[in-house]
């Protein structure tokens, strides 16, 4: 089965089966091919190994399979890219049912909220690689020559911890996630 055409959940599960990796087949200097439905060609290498070697500043509170698992985004985030990452991260959000192909489902998210914007406010505020994106704070963001993840922040963050390492756009997401986790508390606070 093709991961474009990816219906329900038990289409992933089926594909993780015959055709996923898990997290000990990725191995640093490996090359990862990039093919979902928004990008079909591309990769990147793994300059890392998986989970290791953050910037020291970095220190975030979950791994992308953790946020997975909490059924971050309503479930529907990525959902096609599922050969590019392991698939342990998919396969414990399934047995969680944590995750929507179909479509966003806020009974999945942990806290019961709308957790996602549509990826055209991304683009439009510059915060994903868009040709028409006008990113005030951070050109590299709204780049696609520079910044290869075109879902924005989580996509970074999940190339990020497998081992992918681009020190310019490193630096930008790492001072923008600095920058909600210096307001964290307030958050938790209206939770």
């Amino acid at each position: 089965m093709d991961v474009h055409k990816i219906k329900t959940p038990e289409d992933m599960l089926k594909i993780l089966e015959t055709s996923g990796r898990f997290l000990k087949d990725f191995k640093k200097g490996e090359e990862i091919s990039i093919h979902n439905k928004m990008r079909k060609g591309g990769s990147y290498v793994l300059t890392e190994q998986p989970g290791k070697n953050f910037d020291p500043i970095f220190k975030p509170f979950f791994t992308p399979g953790e946020i997975l698992r909490l059924g971050a985004f309503e479930g529907k985030y990525m959902n096609d890219c599922i050969l590019e990452y392991p698939a342990e991260w998919f396969l414990d959000a399934l047995a969680q049912d944590k995750l929507c192909p179909e479509k966003p489902s806020i009974d999945v998210n942990l806290f019961k909220i709308l957790s996602r914007q549509p990826l055209s406010v991304w683009r439009k505020n510059g915060w994903a690689p868009s040709a028409h994106g006008h990113a005030k704070q951070y050109p590299i963001l709204a780049d696609p020559k520079r910044n290869p993840d075109e879902r924005g922040w989580f996509q970074w963050y999940c190339r990020y911890w497998m081992g992918r390492r681009l020190p310019e756009l490193d630096h930008v997401q790492i001072s923008r996630w600095r920058a909600f986790t210096r307001h964290a508390g307030g958050v938790k606070e209206r939770i």
